[in-house]
């Protein structure tokens, strides 16, 4: 690595881990040191149930670099993986678990890897598995090799939990349930560089492992889910409206089919079965077009609360750039020519609805303030 070191945040979900986090923090503290000084360790405690809470107090009073995230209960590990990675404040996002089976060290491999190749993601493969072959390995390989299959994209261990990221990359990954697992499709989605390299794996020295063959029915529904996304997101009606024309068309044809045989051979249509299919093809063609509908609205909606951007965007050349810093509600434009210019102010938001009997609603405090006038006049003419 050359030029300036990047900053690096360290972000690592943990959940009963009370005895892997001091020797992980020892492990990791001296690696992160090697790549720059300028790095943070954000610990999001998963609602454990342990002591894992107190120790990560403990470490976050010796060191300021340490933060801690305690979240009110057990949501699962992507909710505490978003967490961390929206409080990240440096150049780097690293993720891990923090169980020890991860190898710290790692990241300064991944890291430059990164860099030297203008990545913008790297993930590690688990080529070598130190874990149960039938509850683990298997699953595991079944389940990569499906999602490789249905998402197309080209990454062995889609879930390993160590990788590098870029900020800008891993903040725009919109987190939940438990797409944890399809971080590297979410990412390749939003159209980051990605790439993947061969990591250590280390067999679990303390607690229990939080996975089991259970959870195997959750990723390929999870799996779904992101196939969905990927090919109809900005587009549902392509997935509804081809449904519903399909059922249109059943029904039509059932209903030519009943017609033509009560015409030709004399068949009786009330207890021709082909009538009851075409009215309830043309029930079901016209619900999926309602579906499709209503999705598309939703996709107007959520596309307008997040300012009409429909697309990422990597570099900007010799053209404005426009922040929106959603905390001040100010557009700030930064021209190329220019470091600073003057922020312009949105419009003002309209003030709340109250109550007309409100002592907060202006129009109640001018009536009070009429009627007291009255009341002083009528007593003064008296």
């Amino acid at each position: 690595m050359s030029g300036k070191a990047p900053s690096i945040s360290a972000v690592i979900p943990l959940y009963n881990e009370e005895e892997n986090v001091p020797p992980l923090i020892e492990r990791l503290v001296p690696v992160l040191s090697s790549l720059t000084d300028n790095w943070e360790i954000i610990l999001v405690n998963d609602g454990s149930t342990d002591g894992t809470q107190a120790v990560l107090e403990k470490y976050a009073q010796e060191d300021p670099r340490i933060r801690v995230i305690e979240l009110r209960g057990n949501y699962g590990q992507t909710a505490a993986l978003a967490a961390g990675i929206h409080h990240a404040t440096k150049d780097l996002v690293v993720t891990l678990d923090g169980d020890l089976q991860n190898d710290p060290a790692d990241i300064p491999q991944m890291v430059g890897k990164l860099l030297q190749g203008n990545y913008d993601v790297v993930h590690g493969w688990r080529r070598h598995r130190r874990d149960s072959f039938l509850l683990r390995n298997l699953p595991s390989r079944v389940a990569n090799w499906l999602i490789r299959r249905v998402t197309r994209v080209p990454v062995h261990d889609l879930g390993c939990a160590l990788r590098v990221m870029r900020r800008e990359i891993a903040q725009e990954l919109e987190l939940c349930g438990q797409m944890h697992r399809f971080i590297a499709v979410l990412a390749h989605w939003r159209g980051a560089r990605s790439t993947e390299i061969t990591t250590h794996h280390n067999p679990r020295r303390f607690g229990k492992s939080k996975y089991g063959l259970e959870r195997t029915i959750g990723v390929f529904l999870d799996l779904l889910t992101v196939k969905f996304i990927l090919d109809y997101f900005s587009s549902p009606m392509r997935f509804f409206g081809r449904l519903g024309l399909g059922c249109t068309l059943i029904g039509l044809l059932a209903g030519a089919a009943a017609l033509s045989m009560k015409i030709l051979q004399g068949v009786d249509m009330t207890g021709n079965p082909l009538l009851l299919l075409s009215v309830f093809s043309f029930m079901i063609g016209v619900q999926f077009m309602s579906l499709g509908l209503l999705a598309e609205l939703c996709v107007r909606v959520y596309y307008t609360s997040k300012g009409g951007v429909t697309f990422p965007i990597r570099k900007c050349i010799n053209l404005t750039e426009v922040q929106h810093r959603k905390d001040t509600a100010v557009w700030q434009t930064q021209s190329p020519s220019e470091e600073t210019s003057e922020p312009q102010t949105l419009p003002a938001i309209p003030a709340p609805h109250l109550p007309l009997n409100s002592m907060e609603n202006p129009s109640y405090q001018f009536r009070h303030q009429c009627r007291e006038g009255d009341e002083d006049r009528t007593l003064a003419a008296a």
